[in-house]
């Protein structure tokens, strides 16, 4: 017999035990266990986010290219049962390899296939168990698994015969592994063609791909929306508004996270209030003529048990600290609240641009406040200008410091201090770091935000979040903000508040009901303002929105925002802002 032969019946004993324990199990019911398919799913890498330090870099598996593997309709259901069975293990049950037969709580020296069994896994090893260390020797085999366990030990039956290591058989054995092989001829196919289908695809991909470390996350906003009410005139035209990101997400290591995110679009606040009341989150960041800019450049990375964040262009507190608002704050986007007050505490909207922060988590081993976190932020609005007063150190700038603290996981609270600096010609106190630039305010009104000299200013609030089901989430905020003016009477104080109430998964998964109330950002008995800026009423703001989640990809936001006494002032009349927001996201 020849050289290859004597290699080969080797082998035997592995497929004599391979028929035995699938007799084994193919005798302990006469009905097959049927498994439910599980659909594709989106691997999800871990790096840095904003507000809590962790951010998700989405990856799709590649997908089989199946009409590699169908072309009929038998074959269609071989490879469905194939389906079915590679789904088996992508939950907690999932398979593992054992290097010893004792490692089975549930296989006794009794069984009658114990020595196969001891076989199969320590000398061949090609047997799974489960990770409760079990192995299920009742359970009913379907052909399909028994094709993919023969699969297994026929990788191993190439390698001894590589090696040319064992006992010699008989050629008995070897023509019950040729029975073995022909019966089960077409589950073996349909496995390789399914693992040759998956490498060309994988080939085709690298082949064509962008990059191997970005990944382009996009988002695309149409809105239609209007304000009425007495003090808009004839100027209460109907607009229809767009902006559009895309975000190049990087990782080098698989733990960073580097954004480099383009943005544009024409959506303009409506200045007939005369204020920075009512402003709409996706009514910030682009130039309002659809010209492209890089808007926000920023790389978390983690350093240690710290996460740490750098800022070179568009950075916002929010970015990398808690602000305990769920479902109302989608970072400016186009899924959260409408407003920008209802989407964060204005206590976040001082300052931003360029800068680093660094967040240690605590509270871990057991303690009651898990996980709880301290972070500390510096960013500079006019950090790239080179002038006098001006650049990272003696612009304007936002310092803040931030405790967040996590009791279990249905309560969350903040306490936030920022201390800034505005120069002279600064725009507003909360002007979200547009410093110099010629913007506006993103909230509040115009007695909150006015600086006539250059000012420093001390801010502190508290924000919390409160789940009590997964079906409901509690969140709001309160902020001071103590303004001191360089010039003769100039100092003044700056008082907000809200309260929200979210309804997720409302009608349908994925939709959210929200329903915000408070009184933006206001300041009582300035003096030195213009002679119109002397109300001393609170502008309350009510919101209310439904987001109606179309598709994975498509959601339709009809909302209305109400606001009382606008500019502090009730001889103001009312003004409601009526909006209808869809956003792709890809």
């Amino acid at each position: 017999m020849s050289n290859l032969l004597w290699k080969t019946l080797v082998l035997s004993p592995v497929v004599l035990g391979v028929t035995v324990l699938v007799s084994a199990r193919a005798m302990a019911t006469k009905v097959p266990a049927s498994s439910e398919g599980i659909k594709a799913k989106v691997a999800q890498v871990e790096a840095p986010i904003a507000s809590n330090a962790s951010i998700f870099i989405q990856t799709e598996q590649p997908k089989v290219n199946r009409q590699l593997v169908a072309q009929n309709t038998d074959e269609n259901k071989v490879l469905e049962e194939v389906n079915r069975y590679s789904s088996e293990g992508k939950n907690q049950n999932s398979l593992s390899q054992v290097t010893s037969v004792s490692q089975f709580s549930d296989v006794q020296p009794t069984d009658w296939a114990f020595q196969a069994l001891q076989s199969l896994v320590e000398r061949y090893g090609c047997i799974a168990g489960y990770p409760n260390s079990t192995y299920r020797g009742n359970r009913a085999l379907t052909r399909y698994e028994f094709a993919a366990g023969l699969n297994a030990c026929l990788d191993r039956v190439n390698e001894l015969i590589a090696t040319a290591t064992g006992d010699l058989v008989t050629k008995q054995d070897l023509a019950t592994l040729q029975r073995l092989q022909e019966e089960f001829s077409a589950e073996l196919a349909t496995l390789r063609g399914r693992v040759d289908a998956v490498e060309a695809r994988s080939a085709e991909l690298e082949a064509n791909q962008f990059s191997t470390t970005t990944k382009l996350v996009g988002e695309a906003i149409f809105v239609v929306t209007d304000v009425f009410g007495g003090n808009t005139g004839d100027a209460n035209n109907t607009v229809f508004q767009d902006r559009v990101r895309l975000d190049f997400q990087t990782s080098f290591t698989g733990k960073d996270l580097l954004h480099t995110r383009l943005a544009a679009g024409n959506a303009q606040a409506f200045n007939q209030l005369d204020t920075a009341e009512g402003t709409q989150s996706f009514q910030i960041g682009s130039d309002g003529n659809n010209g492209v800019i890089i808007d926000w450049l920023a790389y978390y990375v983690p350093i240690g048990p710290a996460q740490a964040y750098f800022a070179g262009t568009g950075g916002i507190h929010s970015d990398y600290v808690p602000t305990n608002n769920p479902y109302f704050e989608d970072y400016d986007g186009g899924n959260g609240a409408l407003s920008t007050f209802a989407s964060e505490s204005p206590i976040y909207r001082i300052g931003g641009g360029a800068g680093a922060a660094l967040t240690l988590p605590f509270g871990s081993g057991g303690s009651f406040f898990k996980p709880s976190s301290l972070t500390v932020g510096y960013l500079a609005s006019n950090a790239n200008n080179p002038g006098v007063n001006q650049g990272l150190l003696e612009g304007n700038y936002a310092a803040l410091g931030q405790l967040n603290f996590s009791v279990g996981d249905r309560l969350s609270i903040g306490a936030t201090y920022v201390h800034g600096y505005h120069g002279a010609g600064s725009i507003g106190l909360f002007d979200f770091g547009a410093g110099l630039n010629p913007a506006n305010p993103v909230v509040g009104t115009r007695q909150a935000n006015t600086l006539v000299n250059p000012s420093s200013s001390n801010s502190y609030g508290i924000s919390a979040a409160f789940r009590p089901s997964d079906k409901l989430s509690i969140s709001g905020f309160v902020s001071y903000h103590d303004v001191t003016g360089f010039g003769a009477n100039d100092d003044y104080e700056a008082w907000s508040y809200g309260l929200g109430v979210a309804l997720p998964d409302f009608g349908k998964k994925g939709n959210v009901l929200g329903i915000f109330a408070g009184a933006e950002p206001y300041s009582f008995n300035r003096t030195g303002l213009a002679p119109g800026l002397a109300g001393n009423d609170i502008p309350y703001h009510f919101e209310g929105f439904y987001k109606y989640r179309v598709s994975d990809n498509i959601s339709i936001t009809p909302g209305v925002i109400w606001l009382t006494s606008p500019g502090q002032n009730s001889a103001n009349d009312d003004a409601i802002i009526g909006t209808l927001r869809t956003t792709f996201t890809f």
